[in-house]
């Protein structure tokens, strides 16, 4: 493995360590095995740092089964395995959840993890309606402890997603006495540690390895996640080495890495849905047929290959890698003629929508939108906003017309059945049916229920699913075990390492 120019200048003595440089180093002993630093480059930066009420998949990124840990942990294929806990139990009704806890846990702080924490941050989440994903605990009536050592969840129905949830945001656990401020801090459980001054807001994020973690130690000494939002300096950084990992790689621009015989190029699936919502609260989108009409304007086909190619049809809210998923790609296929006769039935003749998108993603995107809009005789304004500026305008005060952003996370049909969230979409019988999933103790009933509402969100056409992206990762000889699958939701650390 190539060592990158910065690092070597860091163990120079020199100060500039953040530097990128023109040229690769030699690898030297000093950055391999156990000790190594690991440099990964990431498009998005968190705002801030507080895993309860900060949205957004970037701190998930870092965060989560790295630094913060849960009762169990989500896997990249979808599954859940036990994680704080090192073991649980289910009851025959399915309401009752009893988890046994590992031995020898620490919290970064030095203080010893106790089922009192555990109970305490569920209880946070369970009964503060401003935490992050607040409603995903919504079936839980009491969180208790017999023992330090136990922990016990009893809720008031069944509830098929609870063990998922507990592996998100929600079910991460906290130090009950612990007093840092979350927005600038992290002190969790985890292989990994953010120590005071490890975020360079603009720059990086530093992890460094957890010595004193229960179970499997970390195999590197550190990761430092360098945030390059810009697809072409990112290409440059992997090429001159000072990125051993490449997340997020803009497809367009691949080539140049495949042609380097020192960094593999993967292809991992994703649960990425890039969404182009309708707001239900702009008039003319108020009317089923004009957004029928904006969907059968659109080539999906077009939009995919403007992007070289890095992702598939969805065609419905459920993306292939989610339970409840079916092949819903041909219920609204490109016909811009029929576009066109639904907006006149419509009384459109001269209909301009604005686009809000962050600045992150690709503008060819939203280049093609404008084009095959125009085809249809409507004419799309395009307004790139940073990131904050998204979050407030179109996520909290839902104040846009037409919104382009990446829906990240795994499982999140739910929010198709909050009216409140800014979707705006409200259908009681989609609401109906993912109550029922929720409670099925079936999976296959659990999974039949939620195809039959998405199925019905697809048909309302509140939104455009213009694909699900394919998760491109350069990663360097000698650097293995990091994750290829949903890369923009979930980075777990755990198995990376650096052959010596």
């Amino acid at each position: 493995m190539r060592t990158p120019r910065s690092r070597l200048l860091f163990a120079a003595g020199l100060a500039t360590v953040l530097a990128l440089s023109g040229c690769a180093a030699p690898s030297t002993s000093d950055n391999t095995g156990t000790n190594a630093s690991v440099n990964v480059g990431l498009i998005l930066e968190p705002t801030d740092l507080n895993i309860r009420k900060t949205s957004g998949v970037a701190l998930d990124q870092v965060l989560l089964d790295n630094v913060y840990e849960g009762l169990v942990r989500r896997e990249a294929d979808g599954s859940v395995v036990d994680a704080l806990a090192k073991s649980h139990e289910i009851s025959a009704d399915g309401l009752t959840y009893t988890f046994t806890l590992n031995d020898g846990v620490k919290f970064h702080s030095g203080a010893e993890l106790t089922a009192s924490d555990v109970v305490w941050s569920l209880n946070q989440v369970v009964t503060d309606a401003s935490i992050k994903d607040h409603a995903t605990l919504a079936s839980i009536r009491t969180v208790s402890s017999p023992d330090p050592k136990t922990v016990v969840i009893d809720l008031s129905s069944p509830d098929s997603n609870l063990l998922w949830n507990l592996g998100g945001r929600a079910g991460q656990v906290l130090e009950e006495k612990a007093t840092n401020d979350l927005a600038t801090s992290a002190n969790g459980t985890g292989p990994f540690e953010l120590k005071a001054g490890a975020w360079k807001q603009g720059d990086s994020l530093k992890l460094e390895r957890n010595d004193n973690y229960y179970g499997t130690k970390a195999k590197v000494r550190e990761v430092v996640f360098s945030y390059i939002p810009d697809p072409t300096a990112a290409i440059n950084a992997t090429l001159t080495g000072d990125l051993d990992v490449q997340t997020g790689v803009d497809a367009s621009l691949s080539p140049q890495l495949e042609r380097d015989k020192d960094i593999t190029l993967t292809k991992g699936r994703t649960t990425d849905k890039y969404t182009l919502v309708f707001n239900p609260k702009v008039p003319a989108l108020a009317d089923p047929k004009v957004r029928e009409a904006l969907r059968l304007g659109i080539d999906h086909k077009a939009i995919i290959d403007s992007i070289g190619g890095a992702g598939v049809p969805q065609g419905g809210p459920i993306p292939a890698l989610d339970p409840g998923y079916q092949d819903l790609a041909g219920l609204v296929p490109f016909d811009p003629e029929k576009a066109k006769a639904l907006l006149a039935e419509a009384g459109q003749s001269d209909l301009t929508l604005t686009l809000t998108v962050a600045n992150h993603y690709p503008t060819v995107i939203s280049n093609v939108l404008t084009s095959q809009f125009k085809n249809i005789g409507v004419t799309l304004k395009v307004n790139r906003v940073e990131f904050p500026t998204w979050l407030n305008d179109v996520y909290t005060n839902h104040d846009f017309d037409l919104s382009l952003v990446n829906h990240a996370e795994s499982r999140d049909f739910a929010n198709w059945t909050d009216p409140t969230y800014y979707f705006g979409y409200n259908n009681p019988k989609v609401q109906e049916l993912y109550t029922e999933s929720v409670a099925a103790t079936d999976p296959k009933v659990a999974d039949a229920k939620l195809a039959e509402a998405a199925k019905i969100v697809a048909q309302d056409n509140p939104a455009d699913w213009l694909f699900t992206g394919t998760a491109l990762t350069a990663v360097r000889k000698g650097v293995t075990g990091f994750p290829t699958d949903s890369t923009t939701s979930r980075l777990y650390l755990g198995n990376l390492a650096v052959s010596e």
